[in-house]
């Protein structure tokens, strides 16, 4: 199987990538198709680190540009000698970072063609740390192959977007994504297309809401509150729900994984469950409680974030009714209900509203407290009047 079968919806983007690996792989490494530096780019959800790692298989397979199996594995474990990655879990990516994996680029190969440096979510660096970057792509050692992943070109300084190559990826189709969900995960063709369609073509939350039960309870839970406001204290109890809600997605995305990594660490430390931990080790675990702090925190804005683009789904079908535009709503399960909730207000009462989201989220990612801005956003949603 080749490197770029779990790839759904992106054929010309894997075209450029594929002939790189190819014309590294025979020796080409002065063809004009592979350069030192690329950038992935494409909407959340398109799979740009998973271009990514697929293309740093092909790199890091000799002799092979479909990927060999072992290297693969590596890869997918991000275990391989060659391979460094950088995905923070912060909301910045800390200049210390950037600087030490610069610090690695620098060496050479072990085992494979390539050294390959992987940094997601490149639109996390603010200038100072870009500028660090800016520096390894200007004079990088031959053999070092730098893949950055941003959602547009216009997220990095223009002095970087120079010295990349840009790869464009599209949002795939639901049938696409629902086709990779049934084959890759193994579930029905009614649940793949519905949370294909939900999730709007984001593959991996269409994952989460293909195979958790407790994702999709969730997101029905959001619409419902949205549906039921009718007041304005409404929009104040609807504000405190959402947020709850959205604390309970980031306990679930995070809480088994931090379980998982404190366990590990207590056991790479030699500490048994449920002994004392030394105070010579108490600083080690003391930097991973905090890794983990802040991982909740990104990982609460995540959750709200995702409680908004749901919302703007549910007003977005509310508005296409209004209109009379033809066509199935993303929400098509709730078909009656949308109806219904169109009939209450006009198509401006629902653009504003539609507005005010977009500011919300504006204001939460200017760090103003979320409770606030969701009671803001949610003042616009009352329906109750009209009916």
């Amino acid at each position: 199987m080749a490197v770029w079968d779990e790839l759904t919806g992106q054929s010309e983007a894997i075209a450029i990538v594929e002939a790189a690996a190819s014309a590294s792989a025979i020796g080409g490494s002065g063809d004009s198709s592979m350069t030192h530096s690329w950038l992935i780019t494409g909407p959340p959800g398109s799979g740009r680190s998973n271009l990514a790692y697929a293309f740093a298989t092909a790199l890091l397979s000799p002799g092979d540009p479909d990927g060999d199996a072992a290297a693969a594995r590596q890869v997918a474990a991000r275990t391989h000698p060659d391979l460094a990655v950088l995905s923070s879990e912060r909301v910045i990516i800390a200049i210390e970072e950037v600087r030490a994996l610069v610090a690695t680029s620098q060496f050479s190969p072990s085992v494979g063609r390539y050294r390959v440096m992987v940094i997601e979510d490149a639109d996390r660096m603010a200038e100072r740390t870009s500028n660090v970057l800016l520096k390894a792509l200007e004079e990088p050692p031959p053999r070092t192959v730098w893949i950055l992943c941003a959602p547009s070109e216009a997220d990095l300084i223009p002095t970087i977007r120079s010295r990349v190559r840009t790869v464009r990826l599209r949002v795939p189709g639901i049938a696409e994504v629902a086709a990779l969900l049934e084959r890759r995960d193994g579930v029905d063709a009614a649940t793949a297309t519905r949370a294909a369609r939900e999730a709007q073509s984001h593959i991996g939350m269409a994952h989460r809401l293909a195979t958790n039960a407790d994702a999709r309870e969730r997101r029905e839970r959001t619409l419902d509150i949205a549906l039921g406001i009718r007041s304005v204290s409404g929009a104040v109890m609807a504000a405190v729900s959402l947020l709850e809600l959205a604390k309970s997605d980031a306990v679930a995305i995070t809480e088994q994984r931090d379980t998982e990594e404190r366990t590990s660490a207590m056991r790479s430390l030699g500490i048994e469950p449920g002994g004392t931990i030394p105070p010579a080790l108490r600083s080690q675990l003391r930097n991973l409680d905090e890794d983990q702090k802040r991982r909740a925190t990104r990982s609460l804005r995540d959750g709200i974030d995702r409680i908004m683009v749901d919302l703007l789904t549910l007003y977005r079908d509310m508005l296409l009714l209004q209109l009379g535009v033809p066509g199935e709503p993303i929400n098509v399960r709730i078909l009656d209900r949308l109806q219904a909730a169109a009939g209450t207000c006009t198509a401006v009462d629902t653009l504003a509203t539609m507005d005010a989201i977009a500011t919300a989220r504006e204001r939460i990612e200017s760090n103003v407290p979320p409770a606030l801005a969701l009671e803001a956003m949610l003042i616009t949603a009352i329906r109750g009047g009209r009916s």
